[in-house]
């Protein structure tokens, strides 16, 4: 009787054990089940991304490294078509190349439905997990002509670096002569109270005569009531246009100067750069300590992954803001 009792359990146990030996097997060959062996979100990036990624650590000046440097850098960036045509390689490669600024810029955020919102939301925590607290704004849709040409501004900052003194605006007073009106950011460095503004524009093409949109930017220093403005995004001309000569003879400045920012759709003999568009113009209250644009392409083998991002360049400066707001 005992023996009748005991058979079953001897082969419940059996069976337990056998069960529990496959368990065991199937961790042992699974050992990424680990928290310490968790693979990091840029493993799971494409070749070409991670190629673009080793430019961008490349080119970046080292002196715009995260440091207690006092100065300041502002990006600007024109990203083609930023809403749902991104994916999520495409927005960790934007706050990659980005992180290390205090503020940006961006132009062409799409307007006519959410997407382009929701793309700038994600840039934005993707940079919060990337070592540094950041807080952005969108501007509403652009006042424009069309649907299609109407587009959003949106705004990046470092909060531990700047704050925003008020809620960016477009401004109004422009849309009547802009294709896209400004988007108008007044900032303060952190341990100062006085305001620098930064204009975020996207003018007309080329050939809808943008110098009749930008000559009206020269009253910026009376309407603002400041010295320490910088006029960033893509004009769609370049620095030495004939519309700047007054702007120069007041004391702006350009942060780049012959400096190609677009990409060509295909290279030609090693050359993928076309047109010196994209700049920062700055009044006499920003004194520039460099300026240029981050060319993260590389080589021609990049280009077509690089379009997939933007058909611009990053421009840049780092500034100082001087103390007298005189003009």
């Amino acid at each position: 009787m005992i023996s009748k009792f005991i058979s079953p359990f001897k082969n419940l146990s059996k069976f337990a054990i056998s069960v529990l030996l496959v368990f065991l097997g199937f961790l042992s060959c699974n050992s990424n089940l680990n928290p310490a062996n968790e693979i990091e979100v840029s493993t799971f990036l494409s070749e070409k991304t991670s190629s673009l990624d080793k430019v961008a650590k490349a080119e970046f000046p080292k002196s715009l490294k995260p440091s207690k440097s006092q100065d300041l850098s502002l990006a600007s960036w024109n990203i083609r078509h930023l809403g749902r045509t991104k994916t999520s390689e495409d927005i960790y490669e934007i706050a990659n190349i980005l992180r290390d600024f205090d503020i940006v810029a961006i132009q062409e955020v799409v307007a006519k439905d959410p997407a382009g919102a929701q793309a700038v939301a994600k840039i934005a925590d993707e940079l919060n997990r990337m070592g540094a607290k950041w807080d952005y704004q969108l501007s509403d849709p652009t006042k424009s002509p069309s649907v299609y040409i109407s587009e959003r501004y949106a705004f990046l900052w470092k909060t531990s670096k700047v704050s925003l003194m008020h809620r960016a605006y477009l401004d109004k007073v422009l849309e009547d002569f802009c294709y896209r009106e400004p988007f108008v950011a007044a900032f303060k460095k952190k341990g100062s109270s006085e305001p620098f503004y930064v204009v975020n524009y996207h003018s007309r093409k080329y050939n809808d005569r943008p110098e009749e949109e930008i000559i009206h930017f020269i009253e910026y220093p009376q309407r603002l009531d400041s010295n320490r403005i910088l006029i960033a995004g893509d004009f769609n001309l370049s620095e030495t246009h004939e519309v700047w000569k007054p702007f120069y003879r007041r004391g702006f400045k350009s942060a780049l100067q012959n400096q190609r920012t677009t990409l060509k759709t295909k290279c030609k003999k090693g050359d993928y750069l076309s047109h010196p568009i994209d700049n920062v113009y700055f009044t006499p209250g920003i004194e520039m300590v460099q300026g240029g644009s981050l060319d993260f392409i590389g080589t021609c083998e990049n280009l077509a992954r690089a379009r997939e991002i933007s058909d611009h360049l990053p421009v840049y400066l780092e500034f100082k803001i001087s103390d007298d707001n005189d003009f």
